[in-house]
C-alpha cells in the first residue's frame, strides 16, 4: 500500500501491510467549534474491553503494555489534530479490535468542520496516508463517534471506516464498551471564602467533573414526617382549608391508612380495595322523618 492512498467510505475496509499505524483525527478549529479528542479502546471477544485498563484517552494517555498510546495534539497547515497510535504486530492474541473514536467538548459533532482520520504508517514519518475517511455526522446530536476500527483477519489487520455517533459523549462509549463508570464521583464543593483573606493565593485548578447521573435522592429516613393533629371544630367561624377539603368517609368500609411518600424510591403499588360484602343492603331511602 505504499504510496497509495485509499478514498474511504463508511463500511468499507482495506487491508493493512503496516503493522504499526497512526491514526490522525484532523479537523478545522474556529470560533464556536468544540474542541475534538482522540481515543482508543482494545476490544477482546464478545467486542468489549478486558479491563478499564483498556481504555486510551486523555485522562489515560498510554495503554500499560505501551503498544497503543495518545500523542500531543498538533497544529497543522489544515487545521488540529489529535492521534492514537498503535503497534498492531506486538498486541496481545486476546485483542482482536482497536476502536479509534473522537468525541466533543461542549458542543455537538455538528459544529465540527472537516473532520477525518487518516492512517498513516508509523514507520514512514513522511509518507502519504494509507486510507483517510471524512467522518460526517448522522444526526448532528453525536457528541462522540466511532470514527475507524482496527481488527484482526486472520494472521494480518484491516482498517474498517465505521462513523457510527453516541449522543452520550465519551461516558457513553465507554460505557458501551464494558468500561466500568463511577456514578457517585461528583464535583467537589468549594469551601466557603475566610471572611477577611489579605493574599488570597491562587484558585486549585481541579479537573472538570464528568457528566455523569446526579446522586440519588435521600430516602424516606432523611424526610420529616409531618403529623396532622384532629382538632374539634371552632363552631361559628370559618373552618380551615385543610379540615374542609377532607373527603368523606366511605360509611361501611375498612379506611386505608394515610402514609407520607417515600421520596427518590419507587413508590408501593396500592393495595386493592376489598371486595364489597354481596350481603349488605342500603337503608331506606326517602324522608327519614314523617309527620305523626
Amino acid at each position: 500500500m505504499t504510496g497509495m492512498t485509499h478514498a474511504m467510505v463508511k463500511g468499507s475496509n482495506v487491508p493493512l501491510d503496516a503493522m504499526a499505524v497512526r491514526a490522525v483525527l484532523r479537523w478545522t478549529p474556529g470560533a464556536g467549534i468544540p474542541d475534538v479528542d482522540a481515543s482508543a479502546l482494545l476490544l477482546g471477544a464478545g467486542g468489549r474491553v478486558r479491563s478499564d485498563e483498556d481504555f486510551v484517552f486523555y485522562n489515560q494517555p498510554r495503554h500499560p503494555s505501551g503498544l497503543v498510546r495518545r500523542l500531543p495534539k498538533r497544529s497543522v497547515t489544515e487545521g488540529l489534530t489529535d492521534t492514537i497510535e498503535a503497534d498492531l504486530s506486538r498486541l496481545d492474541a486476546s485483542v482482536e479490535q482497536v476502536v479509534v473514536a473522537a468525541s466533543s467538548d461542549g458542543a455537538t459533532f455538528a459544529q465540527v468542520h472537516d473532520l477525518r482520520i487518516l492512517l498513516y504508517d508509523a514507520a514512514s514519518a513522511d509518507g502519504d496516508p494509507l486510507a483517510v475517511f471524512d467522518v460526517r455526522p448522522e444526526t448532528g446530536e453525536e457528541t462522540a463517534i466511532i470514527c475507524g476500527e482496527l481488527y484482526r483477519r486472520g494472521d494480518g489487520w484491516k482498517f474498517r471506516a465505521v462513523g457510527q455517533g453516541y449522543p452520550t459523549g465519551l461516558v457513553g462509549l465507554a460505557t458501551a464498551f464494558g468500561i466500568s463508570v463511577d456514578e457517585t464521583a461528583a464535583e467537589p464543593e468549594p469551601a466557603p471564602a475566610p471572611a477577611a483573606a489579605p493574599s488570597p493565593g491562587p484558585a486549585p485548578d481541579f479537573p472538570p467533573a464528568p457528566d455523569f447521573p446526579p446522586a440519588a435522592a435521600p430516602g424516606p429516613d432523611a424526610q420529616a414526617t409531618v403529623q396532622h393533629r384532629h382538632q374539634q371544630p371552632a363552631y361559628g367561624y370559618p373552618q380551615p382549608a385543610a379540615a374542609q377539603a377532607a373527603p368523606q368517609p366511605a360509611y361501611g368500609y375498612p379506611q386505608p391508612a394515610a402514609a407520607p411518600p417515600a421520596y427518590g424510591y419507587p413508590q408501593p403499588a396500592a393495595a386493592a380495595a376489598p371486595a364489597p360484602d354481596p350481603n349488605f343492603v342500603l337503608p331506606p331511602q326517602g324522608p327519614q322523618f314523617v309527620r305523626s
